[in-house]
């Protein structure tokens, strides 16, 4: 079994193009929804997005498609932790 330390993966211009335009469709439906009036929604429809958008950086841009899944089990993880922190946040403040 030979270890390769180094293996670099080759991203087309086409992936990335594409990825830019998701970028650029999302950021089009912040602007949008932040004109609306969502009621309760107006706070999680644009985590929705913001977190949409995060994530399409951090797995093209920033390679997480191609790391090991202890990688992105911890990563899960952590996000997952800071979901649960924002949530307390937001009910503790919806119940004041």
């Amino acid at each position: 079994m030979e270890y390769k330390e180094n293996e670099e993966k080759v991203v087309s211009y086409g992936t990335y193009i594409l990825v830019w335009f998701g970028l650029l469709v999302f950021t089009g439906l912040t602007v949008t929804v932040s004109g609306m009036n969502l009621g309760r929604l107006s706070i999680i429809i644009p985590l929705l997005i913001a977190s949409s958008k995060a994530g399409m950086v951090i797995y093209f841009f920033m390679h997480l498609k191609y790391e090991g899944i202890l990688f992105k089990v911890m990563l899960f993880i952590t996000l997952l932790v800071v979901t649960i922190f924002i949530g307390f946040t937001f009910f503790d403040i919806s119940y004041r």
